[in-house]
């Protein structure tokens, strides 16, 4: 997400429904406009986010957070998530990411 006051803009909605899109086999998703960007839920546990500028990420741990960091993945400030790089957002194993980033939220 943004810095609060932020305005929420088109590349935020497009990368949230872009990635809701891709993740369309896990059922129980929604999103929700948040600080400028949105916040992607599983069954109203956030687990995702998309910044202010249209840049996703998931939630972390110890263990997933290094193998983000690995495919050119930054950390979102302090906060336990990282983003979505290029190379993630296009391979196939995308949802088994998101599925990973839902359990830890839990």
């Amino acid at each position: 997400m943004g810095q609060k006051g932020d305005k929420h803009t088109n590349e935020a909605q497009l990368s949230a429904e872009l990635l809701l899109e891709k993740l369309a086999s896990i059922e129980g998703l929604t999103s929700k406009k948040m600080f400028g960007g949105y916040g992607i839920f599983h069954e109203g546990k956030m687990f995702g986010i998309i910044d202010s500028k249209g840049q996703a990420f998931l939630r972390t741990d110890d263990k997933t957070a290094s193998e983000f960091m690995k495919r050119g993945s930054i950390q979102h400030s302090k906060m336990p998530y990282h983003s979505i790089s290029d190379e993630i957002l296009k391979a196939s194993e995308l949802s088994g990411l998101a599925r990973e980033a839902i359990e830890i939220s839990k």
